[in-house]
């Protein structure tokens, strides 16, 4: 009888310390990617950035992936060199994207010569000017364009290290528990979000003298970290294949000739416009909604024990344990300890908003965000997977979104001055968000391999992340140019209205929503199967 070769695949420890590594590189490059969105209002105070250019150069992060389709390129890298390579390569460029942009918002910048340099020049890009998709304009501020450059190489990494992770879970987890595995590698990148809107201010006003570089190098230290963690990977999973005597397993390329096929496709069309008009209406809100907050809520001035350092942390540690306990309860078969955990998380979240209350923070208020897409992801991934209903939960998903976007554009402001009946709308608001933001990927993603052929369904996926890009590439630009334009005379940021932005956001969520009607009525017609359960069950 043949023993069953023993690998470190086969160690459920082992398998869980790579997907712990690949997850936590992960959170790290979600902290970096919003780590100057809760300081919009310090980088027009400090740095004299106006709406647009905090949005230009936010929307930059995508310049790359759209405009020179590194996305497909990272594809084929990935396809020639396999994950380990690749992981690192992605976690290298990373940080070489966040080192100039921290130089960029770094007081040794102001007076250089590189600012002198990139003031006069990158005022007109030839071609990119003329059809209206440059990166830079007359008049951006040099730290501004250099920050966008830094960020452009940021996000060639970062979507790099995306379909890095996605598919190292799947050679360390196939024929295992590969749902928990990526249900688990989401839940934590999220939580990148919630750190980073906690500790990017704390460290923006550590001390006596204001400083957004220190924000920027918090998350260039994390990316440090971030590459370590693909470097252990990187002889983890070379040892693995060692033990197995395989190669390496990688996708297929992207290939020309099957773009036909996939555009060929009604339900593919529907989803990747569903999937750009849902994501801008989230990403790009992010990256402004703690200003939004700081202009339509009133804070009481917290006293020195609310405004510590140490408090922070604390509120920080409570977060987890909301996360942790919420996730966790999914899992769990006894009922005892189920609801013990579910109640435990209900109690911290109580507890964490009212902290973020008697903190007088908008950036702990949005952090709440990401708490209950962690707590429900399973839960809907699991539902989708035994019951279908995937694109009735688009429907309902794109629902949540206008609802949540109108509230914060004509209810929230109705309570400027009120002090309690603010924060309460702006929490369930978030909360419900959040919940939204669960909804349509849980349902979304799952739908692709229905519409399209099994042999371009890496290129299906492609495309869409492609287009994707596009709409997070144009999004943060439009919103600050709209907040520029509507509100003119306004110089103190914590004063702009953000109702006609907002206004734009929720129109985005009524196009996701007919796109999902109409999908529906596709899939009722031509047995899509995207009502159907995953699973079947015989």
């Amino acid at each position: 009888m043949t023993q069953k070769i023993q690998t470190l695949r086969d160690s459920a420890a082992m398998r869980w310390i790579a997907l712990l590594l690949l997850a936590f590189a992960m959170f790290c490059s979600y902290i970096f990617m919003d780590i100057l969105s809760p300081i919009k209002d310090l980088m027009q105070s400090t740095r004299g950035w106006d709406s647009t250019a905090f949005g230009t150069m936010q929307g930059s992060e995508t310049f790359l992936n759209v405009f020179v389709f590194f996305l497909i390129f990272a594809g084929i890298i990935l396809d020639k060199m396999g994950v380990r390579f690749t992981a690192v390569l992605s976690g290298a460029v990373m940080l070489v994207g966040a080192v100039i942009k921290w130089y960029a918002v770094s007081g040794s910048f102001i007076g250089s010569g590189m600012e002198r340099w990139f003031t006069e020049n990158l005022n007109y890009i030839p071609l990119f000017d003329e059809l209206g998709v440059s990166p830079f304009y007359r008049g951006m501020p040099a730290s501004a364009k250099v920050a966008a450059i830094g960020f452009m190489i940021f996000g060639c990494g970062v979507e790099m290290a995306g379909i890095t992770v996605s598919r190292g879970i799947v050679k360390w987890f196939k024929g295992r528990e590969m749902a928990l595995a990526m249900g688990s590698e989401m839940a934590l990148a999220r939580l990148g979000v919630a750190t980073c809107m906690i500790f990017s201010p704390m460290f923006a006003n550590l001390g006596d003298k204001v400083d957004v570089s220190r924000s920027v190098a918090f998350g260039v230290v994390l990316l440090c970290i971030a590459l370590i963690m693909f470097i252990v990977y990187f002889f983890m999973d070379k040892k693995l294949d060692a033990q197995t005597g395989e190669a390496e397993e990688k996708d297929d390329p992207f290939k020309v000739s099957d773009i036909g096929k996939i555009l060929s496709s009604w339900g593919f069309w529907l989803v990747a416009l569903l999937c750009v008009l849902y994501y801008s209406a989230i990403f790009p809100f992010q990256k402004y909604a703690v200003n939004m907050l700081q202009c339509n809520l009133t804070f009481t001035e917290p006293t020195e024990f609310w405004a510590s350092n140490a408090v922070t942390i604390i509120q920080y540690v409570i977060m987890l344990v909301v996360a942790a306990g919420s996730f966790a309860s999914n899992f769990s078969k006894n009922k005892g300890m189920k609801y013990g955990l579910m109640a435990l998380a209900i109690v911290a979240l109580i507890v964490y908003c009212y902290m973020g209350y008697m903190r007088g923070s908008a950036a702990s208020v949005f952090a709440v965000f990401p708490l209950l897409a962690v707590a429900i992801t399973p839960i809907l991934g699991n539902y989708v997977d035994h019951k279908g209903k995937a694109a009735s939960m688009l429907m309902i998903g794109s629902l949540l979104l206008i609802v949540c976007h109108l509230t914060f554009a004509f209810i929230l402001p109705m309570f400027k001055g009120q002090a309690v009946g603010g924060i309460i709308v702006a929490y369930v608001t978030i909360l419900v968000l959040g919940a939204s933001f669960s909804l349509v990927p849980a349902a979304l993603w799952p739908s692709v391999p229905k519409l399209v052929d099994a042999k371009v369904i890496g290129s299906a996926y492609s495309l869409i992340f492609w287009i994707q890009n596009i709409g997070l590439w144009l999004f943060p630009m439009l919103i600050g140019k709209i907040l520029d334009k509507t509100n003119p005379g306004v110089t103190n940021p914590v004063e702009q209205n953000y109702t006609w932005a907002l206004v734009m956001l929720a129109c985005l969520g009524i196009a996701a929503l007919i796109i999902g009607v109409i999908l529906k009525r596709v899939d009722a017609k031509k047995h899509l199967g995207l009502e159907l359960p995953n699973i079947t069950e015989e």
